[in-house]
């Protein structure tokens, strides 16, 4: 089918208490894994991509490869744009078909943050994109995005930021961090409880590679609706290009390289869907 926005899925995943799994991708493999690992478990599924990513490639580059891959999907598929960092970027995807947009002005002040994530509302919902947006700073380093230690969202600033920006999901600091964890998080789910009751919109988790299966399905119980992975697909999908490697060190044929990644990745997909509940509910 093609490729959809992302709007109906997380107003079902919140409806009916589930979280959709969004897969951060760098290459066509991962793409590909991450849309196989959704059909085989006929699950709902969001395809991202970061502002560095996109540099290595192009928007339109990733909107062409995810769009043709969703075409013959028999479940629903978006295209996200994760972190995006600029105003100018969002608008670029928009135009090269992306589906779904995170604006992150969460490295700025309050105010700066909200009139940033409005103005990109004001562009996008004319187009029927919906925009997530992040208050408090997620912790850890991601590509470019360097939230350091990290703040927690507030969950009365949370109330304030959805009311005067008009996003359509917000993503929450309550204790994780991008990239590999050191040490396990404790993860501030009493303040995840109190944002769910402050505002209406989706929410959604960052960094949660590493994050164990219990804490993260208490996240979803709690009202979590979107969960982000990017870490551990990129991890799977070396682990795959290493083990042919090791075995076969005269393979010379990119092919087995990347199909050994791919599998790996749609290993890695089809376990944290089943963790985060969205099997069947296509």
């Amino acid at each position: 089918m093609p490729i959809v926005n992302s709007f109906q899925m997380l107003l079902d995943a919140q409806n009916r208490g589930y979280a959709v799994a969004a897969f951060n991708v760098e290459n066509m493999e991962m793409s590909q894994a991450v849309i196989a690992a959704a059909e085989e478990l006929s699950a709902p599924v969001i395809v991202q991509t970061t502002p560095s990513t996109v540099r290595y490639a192009s928007l339109d580059l990733f909107a062409a490869n995810i769009a043709a891959l969703a075409k013959y999907a028999a479940v629903p598929v978006a295209i996200h744009l994760d972190h995006g960092d600029s105003f100018d970027l969002a608008v670029m995807a928009i135009r090269a078909g992306y589906t779904s947009i995170m604006i992150d002005g969460s490295h700025k002040p309050f105010e700066d943050n909200i009139a940033l994530s409005k103005n990109v509302v004001a562009v996008a919902r004319p187009n029927n994109i919906p925009v997530e947006a992040e208050l408090g700073k997620v912790g850890g380093k991601e590509d470019d995005s360097d939230g350091g230690a990290g703040s927690y969202t507030d969950p009365h600033d949370a109330k304030a930021f959805v009311r005067q920006t008009g996003i359509s999901a917000l993503a929450v600091a309550i204790g994780t961090a991008h990239g590999i964890y050191v040490n396990a998080p404790k993860l501030d789910i009493e303040r995840l409880d109190n944002i769910r009751k402050q505002v209406d919109v989706p929410l959604v988790l960052h960094g949660a590679s590493g994050i164990s299966d219990s804490d993260l399905m208490q996240c979803i119980k709690t009202g979590i609706c979107k969960v982000n992975f990017a870490t551990e697909l990129r991890v799977a999908y070396s682990d795959g290009v290493k083990d042919i490697i090791s075995k076969s060190p005269d393979t010379y044929d990119p092919k087995k390289y990347g199909a050994a990644g791919r599998e790996r990745v749609k290993q890695a997909c089809m376990d944290k869907m089943r963790i985060c509940g969205c099997v069947n509910c296509c």
